[in-house]
């Protein structure tokens, strides 16, 4: 809960960079890919996220992966 919280509270300050599909932040608990695509997947798109990453200057190949409901809607965090 407190992760989804600082999730929350973070992605309005934190916009660095849009692609076709996601509004990207760096929170303080790593990168958050925010799907602003018109229908939500039935799975987290990370393949995607992972190619459009690249277009904001993002490898985050190698990263942990995890995904989140909030507020905002469906959140892909990458961290270390």
């Amino acid at each position: 809960m407190a992760l989804r919280s600082l999730l929350e509270e973070s992605l309005p300050e934190s916009l660095f960079g849009n692609t076709d599909r996601f509004s990207w932040h760096a929170t303080p608990v790593g990168i958050a890919a925010l799907w602003t695509g018109t229908v939500v997947p039935t799975s987290p798109p990370f393949e995607q996220a992972l190619e459009e990453g690249k277009t904001v200057g993002l490898d985050l190949s190698r990263e942990e992966r995890e995904f989140h409901q909030v507020r905002q809607g469906l959140v892909l965090l990458f961290h270390s």
